[in-house]
């Protein structure tokens, strides 16, 4: 783990303005080129804040990080297109025909945006850090990882559970239910949300932000939080106004965050 992170240091200790600098001109190029893209992802606002996000994750985590969230992003949102047709019919669909505003770009992002300040600040010579502390940074990453990790299991099972889902569930009961029903589970969405985690958790590895082992730890939390969020829907949701379906993706994400950085410092100090 700690060779990860000091592979990974030379980015993050790299002159914080020419990576500002390169984080702007990327975005604002992508940015323009999603402005006048027939097919739209996001609300104009929400276009406006996940500028701002890309510019704080290239700034803190460079090119790795954002492909993370790249990732994240463009597979999530393809996923939510997929059976669109008959998820409006049925009144199961993501509102807007999809596209994301703010609430749900900070709703999807915002611990993993917290993880890669953390990852950011604990790897800089900012806050010197003691031997017992030095594992900090590669768990922020892991966190970071982890919780997009969760939310693009989420994400594909919610949506292919809605779209292809034979048999729903209420987690709570196992009692039958309708599909897009707050708390419901199905096998083939289970099944894509594994697949989701893994895939993005590969990605992290890939790119050098985790370990090998860390992309079980990120598998699993994703598995725990997904299923730990079906039981806050079928069993809260409907009763508090305020707990939206965007605060309920950020505890989702922080969840599957802290359950992965347990898990890995865990098996850290087992192993030591």
């Amino acid at each position: 783990m700690l060779s990860l992170i000091d592979d990974f240091k030379p980015w993050i200790v790299a002159s914080f303005s020419q990576k500002i600098t390169i984080a702007i001109a990327l975005n604002t190029i992508l940015l323009g080129v999603a402005w006048v893209a027939p097919k739209k992802l996001l609300t104009p606002a929400g276009y406006l804040h996940a500028w701002f996000l890309g510019v704080l994750i290239w700034g803190t985590l460079g090119w790795q990080g954002y492909l993370v969230v790249m990732f994240y992003f463009l597979v999530g949102s393809f996923v939510t297109k997929i059976g669109m047709a008959q998820k409006e019919a049925e009144g199961i669909a993501e509102k807007r025909s999809g596209a994301r505003g703010p609430e749900n770009v900070w709703g999807s992002a915002l611990i993993g945006a917290l993880c890669a300040v953390g990852a950011g600040i604990f790897s800089s010579n900012i806050f010197p850090l003691s031997s017992s502390l030095s594992s900090l940074p590669s768990l922020f990453l892991i966190g970071y990882v982890a919780s997009f990790s969760t939310k693009l299991s989420d994400t594909c099972a919610s949506e292919i559970g809605k779209a292809y889902g034979q048999r729903t569930f209420l987690i709570t009961t196992l009692q039958p239910v309708p599909r897009g029903t707050e708390g419901a589970v199905s096998l083939e969405g289970t099944l894509a949300g594994l697949v989701a985690s893994a895939a993005l958790a590969v990605v992290g590895f890939g790119v050098g932000l985790i370990s090998g082992l860390d992309i079980a730890w990120c598998i699993l939390a994703a598995f725990i939080a997904t299923n730990i969020e079906s039981v806050i829907g079928a069993t809260l949701q409907s009763k508090y106004d305020w707990l939206t379906n965007e605060l309920v993706n950020v505890l989702n994400t922080l969840i599957g965050a802290i359950a992965a950085i347990l898990l890995a410092f865990f098996w850290l100090n087992l192993s030591s």
